[in-house]
């Protein structure tokens, strides 16, 4: 089995990496929720037992979950130096710039030095001034300080794995993400996919976290083995996809021979393009109404030379497009929320159209979104809904925590 091979949305689903939300939810504050991302603040106990029954959903349908953490503690294991290496940048990434707080919280890192997986729990999970041992009389800094001050960030939106690296074909797209709050997130993937005996050398890399602009993994959707869709949203920028097209094409691995850039809506509830619209079997999508209409979508192909890119502007409706990239008669769009606006505003606000397909037909979805479900039911698909009082509190569905890192390929 290779390492990493996704090459559709629906195939059966084989390997899929999650990160099981920890104590960076506790750091959380009224004050921080805007700077870090989040509407509100979930109860950290009961979003452990929901993105537990999650994990167990995915296992009893032979899915086999690896933890985000348990894959970063397993590259700090192989020596000091990869763990010093790692610990160090971390901090700079955090924005500690003085010679004296560096030290000063390398040395507190330190004290996990025989846990990795605690180690690496702890850099997600932000530190707090109090936790150091400092003299306020000794700097100017500590003395205006609250103890309560966060010195380094927590990243609580590490548990929607989608984003921060995404899956295409037997590579990857190292993301840049679009906030300073999430592109921290990504230095897990880049030790990952660097040091791991499981991926090192084995996984050809389609962008890169120090390209200067930006893109998300939950605009990425492997239509099939010949064509990838990429939102061009507030999250993901033109020149990214361009970027990441010539890339993808110059790879002699690559079956990918068009790219569409889909231009959709600069707003919270369009985030991203698996918030518009994601395929959940051969022939279905579950969908955004909001996006219903003609939509300006850029098809981009290889051009004559290498490194080259030829970009055709298509206006079409998204039901008449899909299907000609499918090569099929016809697709059925199944409305977010159906014909009940409020429903469909509320249950899109909740991650309806965010559903994971783990089988052509055989949808994960957030027990709440009862009007979609319904529907879906309706429309022949297998539902298996999750509890999601607490995990829906970040805005992102069973898709977004999920990152898949191998699928079969459909025959």
């Amino acid at each position: 089995m290779m390492c990493i091979n996704v090459k559709s949305e629906i195939a059966p689903l084989k390997k899929v990496l999650l990160h099981r939300p920890g104590k960076e939810l506790e750091n959380l504050t009224p004050d921080t929720l805007e700077r870090l991302l989040f509407d509100d603040i979930p109860f950290l106990q009961v979003a452990q037992e929901e993105h537990d029954e999650f994990a167990k959903v995915l296992r009893e349908n032979n899915v086999e979950v690896v933890y985000l953490e348990d894959l970063v503690a397993e590259v700090l294991n192989q020596s000091d130096e990869i763990r010093d290496q790692f610990v160090r940048q971390w901090i700079e990434e955090a924005g500690i710039a003085t010679g004296k707080y560096q030290q000063k919280i390398f040395d507190f890192m330190m004290r996990y030095k025989d846990d990795n997986k605690a180690l690496v729990l702890k850099t997600m999970e932000g530190i707090v001034l109090h936790e150091l041992n400092y003299d306020k009389n000794d700097s100017l800094v500590d003395l205006m300080s609250t103890s309560s001050k966060l010195v380094i960030d927590p990243m609580p939106n590490l548990y929607f794995t989608r984003d921060p690296f995404a899956t295409i074909g037997c590579g990857v797209s190292l993301n840049k993400m679009y906030s300073v709050t999430r592109n921290r997130e990504t230095i897990y993937g880049e030790y990952i996919f660097k040091y791991h005996p499981d991926y090192k050398g084995q996984v050809d890399k389609y962008f890169d976290r120090y390209n200067p602009f930006h893109i998300e993994g939950g605009d990425i959707l492997n239509i099939n083995d010949k064509v990838l869709a990429i939102g061009i949203s507030q999250r993901t920028e033109a020149d990214a996809i361009e970027m990441l097209a010539k890339t993808v094409f110059h790879d002699q691995k690559s079956t990918i021979r068009t790219i569409l850039a889909f231009e959709i809506p600069n707003t919270r509830a369009f985030m991203h393009l698996d918030t518009v619209f994601t395929q959940i079997d051969y022939d279905k999508f579950t969908v955004h109404p909001g996006i219903l209409g003609p939509l300006v979508v850029y098809e981009i192909k290889p051009g004559k030379k290498d490194g080259e890119i030829l970009v055709t502007t298509i206006e079409s409706e998204l039901e008449t497009l899909l299907a000609k990239y499918l090569g099929l008669e016809k697709v059925t769009l199944i409305k977010c929320g159906g014909e009940d606006r409020i429903a469909a505003e509320r249950e899109q606000w909740n991650d309806g159209s965010n559903t994971l397909c783990i089988a052509p037909g055989v949808i994960i979805t957030y027990q709440r979104n009862t009007v979609t479900n319904e529907l879906l039911r309706e429309n022949g698909l297998k539902v298996i809904e999750i509890p999601s009082a607490e995990l829906s509190r970040g805005r992102g569905g069973p898709r977004c925590m999920s990152m898949p890192l191998v699928r079969e390929d459909i025959a």
